[in-house]
């Protein structure tokens, strides 16, 4: 049923817990700090017994900013790979710039993850808790699911869905798989029929 099809995550807010400052959500600065979400586990053990592939699509420009180290990150994502079955990270190392390609709303990780793995993103999905998740997903023409987690910031497209968590945003998700797809069928002397 969802052959060529992938469930894009966003990683802070969604995976694992964000630390929100005046409204605005932040990653975690350790790896003792870094804390996968109640549901999370769950959530991505039913999307990957229904098929998908499990991609994570995440802006990191600490890194680049000097706040963050690049190790650090990478134990986080390793954390994720053995604690959840996905099937890749993609990261954007990039500061917020006209020549990054990958800098969600951009949808470089997810134009490159398509490429790589054959992934159909029409029938895709994105799921983040920031505008620019919902962004990166509409650019490359995926359903996006946005969870609101009531951050000080405003949303710049209409998300195909809103919901509360990781748990629900997999329901949504395999309710809106499971939808047949019609096609007209063209009868004789171009009636039409479905």
């Amino acid at each position: 049923m969802t052959a060529g099809r992938a469930v894009f995550v966003d990683r802070d807010g969604v995976l694992n817990r964000a630390f929100v400052r005046a409204g605005v959500p932040y990653p975690p600065a350790s790896l003792a700090d870094f804390e996968i979400l109640p549901g999370v586990a769950d959530a991505i053990l039913r999307l990957k017994d229904a098929g998908f592939i499990l991609i994570v699509a995440t802006n990191q420009p600490d890194v680049e900013k000097g706040i963050q180290r690049r190790d650090v990150v990478e134990a986080m994502h390793a954390r994720l790979l053995k604690e959840l079955p996905l099937d890749d990270i993609k990261v954007c190392w990039d500061l917020d710039s006209p020549e990054s390609t990958c800098y969600k709303p951009k949808p470089g990780m997810l134009l490159a993850a398509a490429k790589e793995r054959d992934i159909h993103l029409a029938s895709s999905y994105m799921v983040g808790d920031r505008w620019r998740d919902v962004g990166a997903g509409k650019a490359a023409g995926c359903f996006t699911i946005f969870i609101d987690r009531g951050y000080a910031e405003t949303l710049r497209e209409t998300p195909d869905a809103i919901c509360g968590d990781l748990g629900e945003a997999a329901a949504i998700i395999l309710r809106h798989a499971s939808k047949p797809v019609r096609t007209p069928v063209i009868l004789k002397e171009g009636r039409c029929g479905s």
